[in-house]
């Protein structure tokens, strides 16, 4: 999962990089409003983290802009905790959430693992796919209720499938949503990742069918057994 955070106090955005990354997630960072807009109608992320307060362009118009461009991204908007005109304007323009600043980690991870668990349309953090269960808070995947060993690199590209499940996804959608600015990741590694996950969890009647030349689709269990 891709993550966009626009912060402009560098402390707390080198604590908040840090510790989303530890939990899991790729994450992208910019100091202003500007290059928050440039980043966002450029790229696909996942989630983003808005500081209201930002230099160039103020936060409240990179939300304006990004949901004028038809983008449902969830987004999260942090603000100073007296701030509560800016966060009801915040959550009428498109917003999803807020954080007060200042804020505990913890409760600033539980709420991105929320977003994105709405955003996948899952309504609790454990997701069930036929003999598939993935917990998204301890980032564990299961076969039959028995943990299977993953790569970091192999959980993230099992969280984008599951994110779009029974739908084709395309190789760059894939390195998009798996990796940060200056991260290289070819589409030749994409398929070693792929064969390895694969492998891994195929044998749980799982099925990830590859559509040559277009990309790769972790389908339904209806879906598997009609194929078959």
């Amino acid at each position: 999962m891709r993550i966009l955070l626009a912060e402009d106090d560098q402390i707390l955005a080198d604590g908040l990089c840090r510790s989303l990354r530890e939990a899991g997630y790729a994450v992208d960072h910019v100091a202003d409003g500007a290059n928050a807009d440039a980043a966002l109608a450029a790229n696909e992320f996942d989630l983003v983290i808005l500081d209201l307060g930002l230099p160039r362009v103020d936060g409240l118009d990179v939300l304006r802009r990004l949901r004028a461009r038809n983008t449902s991204t969830p987004v999260m908007i942090l603000t100073a905790a007296d701030s509560v005109e800016q966060r009801v304007t915040g959550l009428d323009l498109g917003a999803d959430d807020f954080m007060a600043k200042p804020f505990a980690l913890s409760e600033l991870e539980a709420r991105v693992r929320a977003l994105v668990r709405r955003s996948m349309g899952a309504a609790n953090s454990l997701m069930r796919l036929g003999a598939l269960s993935y917990d998204q808070v301890g980032r564990v995947a299961s076969i039959d209720d028995k943990p299977v060993e993953l790569s970091a690199r192999e959980i993230g590209l099992l969280e984008i499938l599951l994110q779009r499940a029974g739908r084709l996804v395309s190789k760059e959608q894939i390195v998009n949503h798996l990796c940060e600015w200056g991260e290289e990741v070819s589409h030749n590694a994409v398929e070693v990742y792929m064969h390895r996950l694969r492998r891994k969890i195929e044998g749980g009647g799982i099925k990830i069918s590859t559509v040559r030349g277009l990309g790769y689709c972790l389908e339904r269990p209806a879906e598997a057994a009609a194929a078959e």
